[in-house]
């Protein structure tokens, strides 16, 4: 998100050097600097002990290719508590054990996405409603349903090594 208005007190912001983060747009009134801001959120790539991922169908996301399990932190959540949250609330499963993997940029949608490894059991899952359906996929064919190069592919083809 680029500001060209104070959130605070609606005044138009100017350019201003701050420090070496070079011009920054910057409110005069409230004397605070406004950087450009992102969305920070998780991806997941949640796989059980037959070696096994689950991939999901999302039509608002792919109406050819399966996703991960990702979605939005919350003010105040920790990037875990997201994952632990996400993965509940999309699949109805808990996580067991979890591992940061990496960052991913997705500049299209201005969002910075945490990768993790999540570890649950196998189970049937209990789907929200922003899922269209999901699957336990075997290790081996689980790039061939993902869009080559997308984040879900580069998190499953690392996380699978």
């Amino acid at each position: 998100m680029h500001f060209i208005y104070c959130p605070h007190c609606g005044e138009k912001l100017v350019k201003k050097e701050i420090g070496d983060e070079g011009l920054i747009p910057y409110c005069n009134n409230c004397q605070t600097p406004l950087w450009d801001m992102f969305t920070t959120s998780i991806i997941c790539a949640v796989v059980n002990e037959y070696n096994e991922i689950v991939l999901l169908r999302q039509e608002y996301v792919s109406t050819t290719k399966h996703v991960c399990v990702a979605g939005i932190m919350q003010l105040g959540e920790s990037a875990e508590e997201t994952v632990k949250r996400e993965v509940k609330e999309e699949l109805g499963l808990d996580v067991l054990r979890l591992q940061y993997i990496r960052s991913y940029v997705y500049e299209k949608k201005e969002m910075l996405m945490l990768g993790f490894k999540v570890e649950v059991k196998k189970a049937e899952f209990q789907l929200s409603q922003e899922v269209d359906a999901a699957e336990w996929v075997a290790y081996e064919n689980a790039l061939d349903k993902l869009r080559e190069g997308s984040i879900a592919w580069q998190l499953v083809k690392e996380v699978l090594g």
